[in-house]
C-alpha cells in the first residue's frame, strides 16, 4: 500500500513480454504507465515539473499554476496540483471533449477556453 499519491506516481508495474515475434533471446519489458493515478504516462512528468519547481522555490502551495493543454498533461497537472495544494488554471480549445474537461474539473481545475477559430 502507498501512503500518498506522491509515492504512487511512476511506481507502475514492469511486465516481461513473452510473446515476441521472431527468433530472439532478448528480454522485452513494458512499463504499464496507464496504471498511474490519472491514468497516463503524463502523470510522471507533471509530478516532476511541480516538485522541481517547489524545490527551486519557484512555487509554493496556494499559488495558482497556469498551463496550456489539450489533453492528458492537463489532467495530470490538475491531479498533482490538487495533491500538493495549488490552484490550477488550464487554457484549452473550446472544442476539447467534455469528458477531458470533466476529468480536469474533478481535480479542481478551472478553465480558460480559447475559440476554435483561433487555431
Amino acid at each position: 500500500m502507498y501512503k500518498t499519491l506522491d509515492d504512487f506516481v511512476g511506481n507502475t508495474p514492469l511486465i516481461r513480454l513473452k510473446r515476441i515475434p521472431g527468433d530472439t533471446t532478448n528480454v522485452v519489458l513494458a512499463k504499464l504507465e496507464g496504471n498511474n493515478p490519472a491514468g497516463s504516462v503524463k502523470d510522471r512528468p507533471a509530478y516532476s515539473m511541480i516538485v522541481c519547481a517547489e524545490r527551486r522555490g519557484d512555487i509554493k502551495p496556494g499559488d495558482t499554476l497556469i498551463e496550456a493543454t489539450s489533453g492528458n498533461t492537463g489532467i495530470a497537472l490538475a491531479m498533482v496540483a490538487a495533491m500538493r495544494g495549488y490552484r490550477m488554471v488550464l487554457v484549452m480549445p473550446e472544442h476539447l471533449s467534455v469528458e477531458r474537461r470533466q476529468s480536469m474539473a474533478a481535480f479542481g481545475a478551472k478553465f480558460v477556453l480559447t475559440p476554435e477559430s483561433g487555431g
